[in-house]
């Protein structure tokens, strides 16, 4: 499969590492020195990798759906502009498959947050909170991953009416999200329900990008040749149906 890799930091490295292990040709790697160059890549028989800066993914995106260049998105802290995207895909009938986090880890963890709060929304005693710990390059707060994990609470907790990026007490309607920043960590999240009279809590703790590196490329992969607009449930049906 040809992939165009968009943002070569950290991350697209490791998405080469990884494609290329699995047999992947890399057609073309755009980032901040060359970006013009994405106007004139047309393949629609390539997938596109974009894990850049909240700034530039919705740019990357439009051209990509422009050009029929089906994208897995990774990029987060742009979502108010997803709906725009998601019309413009259907629009020029492409593909996309946009998730916040790309580890199957993380979106098992993203089930077994949503169970919980199913049982701990019966315990008013007990109080939910969300911390999550990333490096200090990453420039959004609260996380993607930690919006979605909120997300997950708030559905299955009906007390809690939305969240917001400080620590909140048991009394208030919002659930808290506290985003810390510290340097060289992949990430943890960790969802916390308290109480006076003890603590329950699931962690999530990375040990290295790869992770989230090998998800993006078996998105890719499963993309490729379809339209439409996707996400790892889509991905990940079978192991979501065990649970």
């Amino acid at each position: 499969m040809n992939i165009i890799l968009i943002g070569y930091g950290k991350m697209g490295k490791t998405i080469e590492k990884i494609a290329r292990s699995r047999g992947h040709h890399i057609q073309a790697v755009i980032d901040v020195d060359n970006r013009a160059e994405l106007q004139s890549i047309q393949n629609p028989d390539a997938v596109a990798i974009e894990f850049t800066q909240p700034e530039s993914a919705v740019e990357n995106l439009k051209i990509c759906m422009q050009n029929h260049i089906p994208v897995v998105c990774g990029t987060t802290g742009w979502l108010d502009h997803k709906p725009a995207i998601e019309q413009l895909c259907q629009t020029h009938q492409n593909g996309f498959f946009y998730a916040s986090n790309y580890s199957i880890g993380v979106n098992i963890f993203f089930k077994l947050n949503e169970y919980l709060a199913k049982v701990m929304q019966h315990y008013p005693e007990y109080t939910p909170s969300i911390t999550e710990i990333h490096h200090t390059e990453k420039k959004d707060a609260p996380s993607g991953t930690a919006i979605t994990l909120a997300e997950g609470v708030l559905a299955n907790y009906p007390s809690k009416k939305g969240w917001k990026n400080e620590m909140t007490s048991a009394a208030e309607a919002q659930l808290g999200i506290v985003s810390l920043r510290e340097p060289n960590v992949p990430g943890t999240h960790t969802i916390q329900y308290s109480s006076t009279i003890d603590d329950i809590s699931i962690t999530h703790l990375a040990h290295s990008r790869e992770g989230f590196a090998t998800g993006a490329v078996l998105a890719a992969e499963w993309l490729q040749g379809k339209k439409g607009i996707f996400g790892m449930p889509d991905l990940l049906n079978n192991v979501f149906s065990k649970i």
